[in-house]
């Protein structure tokens, strides 16, 4: 599958309210994820989803956040989903590689799959799922985790599942994942929380409404001085003979794989900024 464009805001729009599509597409989000679950009543469910057949997507990579397995509206939702000129899905109660292998079934090829780590057998096997074919990146269901595991925000199993994600990614060799959404749209509780997400580890967050783009596209933004030593370590490997991946010193630091890695991602991440 080919890389898309890194993005640090994904917001949501519930599927009901397609007439908020061109607003999040204005926003500065670098993803739209359509929702059917959470934002779409039970009895609406069924006819939003078929109303999206039709529907005009903009041009930002646009995902379907389908109703979890075993649901009654899943393998529609599904079928919807591999109608639509979608980038992939979001996937709810995310717990197994198996439950990977059934969702991607009926889908397209290039469309992907973003895993939602929201119970606690989901965070148990969270390498394996990173590790299913056809997995982007994951993201935390902080909230509906903490209902499952009957623990309170902060609690230290919400920090455990927190760290577990960035790492079953990093060993999986996909994505950063994406943070939980916060509930409030006020800057000053959003910006600090999307701050806390990149310390972490994460690579973006996840968004409900427009006003919090912003913060987080901030807080996920390189500073002026990582942009200049990322251009500068990837000046200095450019230059250096076609072919040779071996280590070198830069201002008296030692360059290798890991280290060209993060430069990479700083001028991936300044690229995004700089486009929306």
């Amino acid at each position: 599958m080919a890389p898309l464009k890194a993005a640090a805001a994904w917001i949501y729009v519930p599927a009901s309210r397609p007439d908020r599509l061109a607003s999040a597409a204005a926003s500065g989000a670098g993803r739209i994820v359509i929702d059917l679950e959470d934002t779409v009543e039970p009895w609406k469910k069924r006819a939003a989803a078929e109303a999206l057949r039709d529907l005009e997507l903009p041009e930002l990579p646009v995902y379907l956040r389908v109703n979890a397995p075993g649901t009654e509206w899943h393998e529609g939702d599904l079928a919807v989903a591999a109608a639509m000129d979608l980038a992939g899905i979001l996937l709810p109660r995310a717990d197994s590689r198996e439950a990977i292998l059934q969702a991607t079934r009926p889908l397209r090829a290039h469309q992907r799959v973003v895993p939602i780590v929201e119970t606690a057998a989901g965070v148990l096997n969270v390498l394996e799922v990173a590790r299913a074919p056809r997995v982007e990146r994951l993201a935390l269901g902080a909230l509906d985790l903490q209902l499952d595991a009957g623990m309170q925000e902060g609690a230290a199993g919400i920090v455990v599942a927190r760290g577990q994600l960035v790492l079953a990614s990093r060993a999986a060799e996909i994505e950063p994942p994406l943070d939980a959404v916060t509930l409030s749209i006020d800057p000053a509780a959003v910006g600090p929380a999307a701050v806390l997400a990149r310390r972490d580890g994460f690579g973006g967050k996840l968004c409900i409404h427009p006003q919090q783009v912003e913060p987080v596209r901030r807080a996920f933004a390189p500073d002026l001085a990582d942009i200049e030593w990322a251009e500068a370590v990837l000046a200095a490997a450019a230059e250096r003979r076609a072919g040779d991946h071996q280590p070198f010193l830069f201002r008296g630091a030692l360059v290798d794989r890991p280290v060209l890695a993060r430069a990479q991602r700083i001028a991936i991440q300044r690229g995004d900024v700089n486009a929306a």
